[in-house]
């Protein structure tokens, strides 16, 4: 019999235990290591989420802007359409069917239930007031011609301007009154105003037609005649239509609207009678061929024809494209007399003048870039500019030189 040696057994016994333990600690320790890290890694994610969520609180969302709609009839609602889509302003339309009996016209019906052709037009009133969205529909259409639109005939073709409420339905016979009193025409304006009903969307493949077919749309709308009509009745009266609606009932928008509408750099140039920095402005060193017209209003105030590089860092002109627009006033700010420059009809500070230019005048208006919109002479059509179009066109044809713009 092996007598069993009791100290050597009971050490074992500890060493065992020992091993034990210090492998459940070390487990222990591993899974609290992987909690903290879980845990951390956790508090960070939302502490980034937080972060995220109060540096997207912090910054100003300007309230969006209420858009407004207008319901007007021109002829074939492909051309009405695609024209006032080039519209700045205007952020959406669409081609439709109105003033008929009976639910859901379509294409193949509409004109046997009374229906005409029409586009809904939404725009940003900041932007486009109503009043000028009327002199722009007017430029559009043949307004002389009751029996339907160039070459559309019939009542699905007639011109007309659906009012919505009563305001829409005042400046409407307004601006008709004004056309027909403004001795532009030679006949009676046929447009009606009527008060609007429901609107029917069109088909999907009416929507967008002229960017979705361009070859088969510019077909129909040369052979329509509608250009060629247009031209012969608008050309050299565009100036005096896009006045029809100007200077007795332009309201400027609030310095709220304002602010929303306008970048910080052109609020403070034209409402607080900032100066932007020199050789950092939008056209110093513009050299392309247009007019340049109030960043709020819109009115015509300076040509390309007439603008020259003055060393300045300012756009430079030796005089205004419409003189009437133009305002001066003492300004005896920063120790000195000035000639300060604003708009008529928007108010807003555009510059000085002075008497050190070149000739033929002698002046230097020098304007801020962030008061003014550059129209290029290719757009001056289509955003009812296109009176100034001849202007350019002397230059290059009639007897004195044209100007190097570049210089």
């Amino acid at each position: 019999m092996v007598r069993r040696n009791g100290g050597a057994y009971l050490e074992k016994k500890r060493q065992i235990k020992h091993v034990q333990t210090k492998k459940r600690m070390k487990l222990l320790l591993q899974q609290t290591v992987l909690f903290l890290t879980l845990l951390a890694t956790l508090i960070f994610s939302m502490e980034e989420v937080k972060g995220v969520q109060k540096n997207d609180s912090s910054k100003e969302v300007p309230e969006e802007t209420k858009m407004e709609q207008a319901i007007l009839a021109g002829g074939c609602f492909w051309c009405m359409e695609s024209d006032f889509q080039k519209i700045p302003g205007v952020k959406d339309v669409v081609s439709g069917y109105i003033g008929g009996t009976g639910d859901d016209p379509t294409y193949e019906n509409y004109g046997n239930k009374g229906y005409t052709e029409a586009v809904r037009v939404t725009y940003d009133p900041s932007v486009l007031p109503y009043e000028k969205l009327l002199d722009l529909f007017w430029l559009h259409i043949d307004p002389e011609d009751a029996g339907g639109q160039f070459c559309d005939r019939g009542h699905e073709y007639i011109s007309a301007i659906y009012y919505a409420n009563e305001e829409q339905k005042r400046l409407a016979e307004k601006s008709k009154t004004a056309l027909q009193n403004s001795g532009i025409l030679g006949k009676p304006v046929a447009t009606k105003i009527i008060k609007a009903d429901r609107f029917y969307p069109a088909e999907g493949y009416h929507q967008d037609y002229a960017e979705k077919n361009p070859i088969r749309y510019k077909f129909y709308r040369l052979n329509c005649g509608r250009d060629g009509r247009l031209k012969a009745l608008w050309q050299g009266k565009q100036k005096a239509v896009n006045s029809l609606g100007d200077s007795s009932k332009y309201t400027k928008p609030s310095q709220e609207e304002l602010k929303k509408e306008l970048t910080p750099i052109q609020y403070q140039v034209t409402q607080e009678n900032g100066t932007e920095p020199a050789f950092h402005n939008a056209y110093w060193d513009n050299h392309k061929e247009g007019i340049y017209v109030d960043i709020v209003s819109g009115e015509p105030l300076f040509s390309s024809l007439d603008k020259y590089k003055s060393g300045t860092g300012w756009p430079s002109f030796t005089k205004p494209l419409e003189p009437e627009n133009i305002v001066e006033k003492e300004d005896n700010s920063w120790f000195s007399t000035r000639t300060e420059v604003r708009s008529k009809h928007g108010d807003s500070h555009l510059g000085h003048v002075f008497d050190d230019g070149p000739p033929p005048t002698g002046l230097r208006y020098c304007m801020n870039s962030a008061a003014l919109r550059f129209i290029p002479l290719e757009d001056l059509e289509k955003e009812g500019y296109g009176d100034y179009k001849e202007l350019f066109e002397k230059e290059v044809h009639g007897s004195k030189q044209h100007r190097d713009t570049s210089l």
